[in-house]
């Protein structure tokens, strides 16, 4: 055996010498496991106080970063469709994937007007507009709105928690009038959110001593009036998440896009 041959031979036991040991074999990563991928985040309930007729005003607070997002429904009785679908929406922050709320805390008001809900009337119990009765510029004092701002529980409650959080962007979710329509400086918001619905961008303009005049025109925070369709209050409620939730998922992660299913 001639030198050439013999380091050939050599080369070749030395390359099956490190293929045995391993050295050579191409790494193989473990399969991730999708239920490994979720992470339980606990929502923390609270109740802020009680309405006209002593029924509990309760939110939930998911996730603990400084930018807050406040989301709330119901705020007239006789529009129901937003509650199941802020449940839905509290269901999904719970079990989202890891980095969704990094950085994030989403505040959740399912029913700021359990009165009216209970008996399916746009006002509370006391025939008062809620969402005309913030304390603004254009509010309008009288029986339909309330004698002075603030004057009926639910407002004043819904006000406390604004304070008390801070929210960099608000969303109130109404019915009937299928637009999504801003308060303040909104506008770049709205554009978010309408990629990832059917709804159309409406100027509606603030209405005297509503949560849009309050936290949009007055406090200055981007706030979006959601308003669904009449006939949504008749869905399912994973008929309402496929139809709205990934726009209230780009409320919360704006300006990012959403991704996530």
């Amino acid at each position: 055996m001639n030198k050439k041959w013999a380091i050939n031979i050599a080369v070749l036991l030395l390359w099956a010498s490190l293929t045995v040991t391993g050295c050579h074999r191409p790494v193989k990563y473990p399969e991730l496991d999708p239920s490994q991928s979720l992470v339980l985040i606990p929502a923390r309930q609270f109740t802020a106080g009680v309405s006209v007729e002593k029924r509990p005003i309760e939110y939930h607070v998911i996730g603990r970063g400084p930018e807050v997002i406040f989301i709330m429904a119901a705020i007239h009785g006789d529009e129901p469709a937003g509650i199941p679908i802020v449940k839905q929406l509290a269901e999904y922050l719970q079990q989202s994937r890891q980095g969704f709320l990094n950085g994030r805390t989403v505040v959740l008001l399912h029913v700021a007007n359990p009165d009216g809900i209970a008996k399916n009337t746009r006002h509370n119990a006391n025939g008062v507009d809620l969402n005309r009765n913030f304390a603004t510029q254009n509010r309008i004092n009288n029986e339909k709105y309330g004698l002075a701002p603030l004057s009926e529980p639910e407002s004043y409650i819904i006000r406390q928690i604004i304070l008390q959080y801070k929210p960099e962007r608000i969303v109130s979710i109404h019915q009937p009038y299928a637009c999504i329509d801003y308060d303040g400086p909104g506008r770049m918001l709205a554009d978010h959110m309408a990629k990832y619905c059917d709804l159309p961008i409406k100027k509606l303009g603030a209405s005297p001593g509503s949560l849009g005049s309050y936290a949009g025109e007055t406090l200055g925070i981007p706030t979006i009036t959601f308003e669904m369709q009449e006939f949504d209050s008749d869905l399912e409620p994973r008929v309402l998440w496929h139809k709205y939730g990934q726009a209230l998922l780009a409320a919360i992660i704006y300006p990012e896009p959403v991704e996530y299913k």
